[in-house]
């Protein structure tokens, strides 16, 4: 059946839910594991450089480059540090695994290294944003489902945690962050 299964995985819930699932499926099969953060912006809590603010004050480049650096350095540390956890579980559970954190364009690094590597499938999650948010947010799942050079499994939030991130993102707008 599966030889090969790719997880794209990201540092948030959704993350664990697929790593989860996409464990459960390698015991069944006997698949082996390639676990992939890509290194985005585009990433729910990835550090982002406030562009506009340059052009009204353009000295305060090298003060924000290089606190960028230094946060860039964290969430990728962070992505090394989730992997190596998510591997060492799924290599005690007698799963084979590796795993990259590969920076880029996550639709296009998924499809790509799925393809390079060989995978039979490819896990991934889909959040449900929906109308305006999935067209300003795109959706990576979307582009994977109709990219991929192999079978694609979405893993949907349970309902409890569509919930509590229905409520994080009305936070967040109502804050404006």
């Amino acid at each position: 059946m599966f030889k090969k299964i790719l997880l794209a995985l990201d540092c948030s819930e959704m993350g664990k839910h697929i790593f989860e699932q996409g464990v459960a499926l390698a015991k069944m099969t006997g698949a082996s594991l390639l676990l992939l953060h890509v290194l985005s912006t585009e990433e729910e809590g990835s550090p982002y450089i406030p562009v506009s603010t340059f052009d009204y004050y353009p000295g305060m480049w090298n003060q924000v480059s290089e606190s960028h650096i230094q946060e860039w350095e964290k969430w990728k540390n962070q992505g090394v540090e989730m992997l190596q956890s998510f591997c060492a579980q799924a290599n005690t559970a007698a799963v084979n695994t590796e795993f990259r954190q590969i920076p880029g364009s996550p639709s296009r690094v998924i499809c790509d290294l799925a393809g390079n590597w060989g995978a039979d499938l490819i896990v991934i999650g889909r959040r449900g944003h929906s109308g305006l948010a999935e067209l300003l947010l795109g959706s990576v799942s979307n582009y994977v489902l109709h990219h991929a050079p192999c079978s694609v499994y979405v893993v949907q939030l349970p309902i409890d945690d569509k919930k509590a991130e229905v409520v994080r993102e009305s936070a967040s707008a109502s804050t404006g962050s």
